[in-house]
């Protein structure tokens, strides 16, 4: 495993690269850091070139404010390939992930192998999660960080998983108390912000994964299913007993769609 910092827009972004062969990112989601990973890495690190960043604001990459839009994190990845002389990848992304991967797809599509959405959506916010977005901003700024991770991350898993794994999801919550109020604040002004790019999604040749959770109430399947017919190339699956966090709700069948998709691709 290598551990690497680059300078962007004066600002220090972490990733780790692990194991060999073809290069595929794996692009965690809000309020997050590469740590979500972690099971996946271990599975897939013998068979691919694994490069698992921390966002700006996340992990051990620095907040910056002038990176204040999704467009200004896909460039942080483009940097990343840049440095490690990378001129083509498969981009996986969870969540807030996937809305960056998306814009780095409408930019960057040569540089993409094929690019997949694990619980995420190329529908812009409609009016009803813009204000529910805004109240948790207001929540944020009368609270804090870590009183908005506490009360937020439960809810991001399944009602099983829940009572059965409590532990895991406390460990998951003192992880995530060192996200800073500001950092939180301007992931959600981004996904507020950002435009619908299901036109990425009719545009782009080459095979996109979409993984979407039964009980996930952030991205629900019925919306998710409206839009993954707008590929030329589709590989869907759905995670019968997941709500947001498949990769940690429903590990193996995670870890063995996205093998599945990865050698196919490669």
């Amino acid at each position: 495993m290598e551990k690497k910092i680059i300078k962007y827009k004066n600002a220090d972004i972490f990733y780790q690269i692990i194991g060999k062969g073809h290069a595929v990112i794996l692009l965690h989601g809000f309020a997050e850091d590469s740590n979500v990973w972690r099971y996946q890495v271990d599975f897939l690190k013998d068979d691919f070139r694994l490069i698992v960043p921390d966002i700006p604001g996340s992990g051990l990459s620095a907040f910056n404010d002038q990176l204040s839009t999704i467009e200004d994190h896909a460039e942080t990845i483009k940097a990343i390939l840049d440095n490690e002389k990378i001129s083509e990848c498969i981009l996986i992304g969870h969540s807030m992930g996937g809305y960056i991967t998306l814009a780095f797809a409408e930019k960057y599509p040569q540089l993409l192998k094929a690019f997949g959405l694990f619980h995420s959506t190329a529908f812009a916010d409609t009016e009803e999660k813009k204000q529910i977005r805004s109240k948790a901003i207001e929540f944020i700024q009368n609270s804090s960080a870590n009183a908005f991770i506490k009360t937020s991350t439960p809810g991001l898993f399944s009602e099983e998983f829940k009572i059965n794994h409590p532990k895991e999801i406390e460990a998951l919550i003192e992880r995530n108390k060192k996200f800073s109020s500001e950092a939180l604040i301007q992931y959600y002004r981004a996904m507020i912000a950002r435009p619908d790019r299901t036109q990425v999604l009719k545009s782009f040749a080459r095979p996109v994964l979409f993984i979407a959770g039964e009980k996930d109430n952030v991205i629900p399947l019925p919306s998710l299913l409206q839009q993954v017919h707008l590929p030329s190339q589709s590989h869907i699956h759905i995670l019968a007993n997941s709500a947001h966090m498949g990769m940690w709700e429903e590990v193996e069948k995670s870890n063995k769609i996205l093998l599945d998709f990865l050698q196919i691709i490669s």
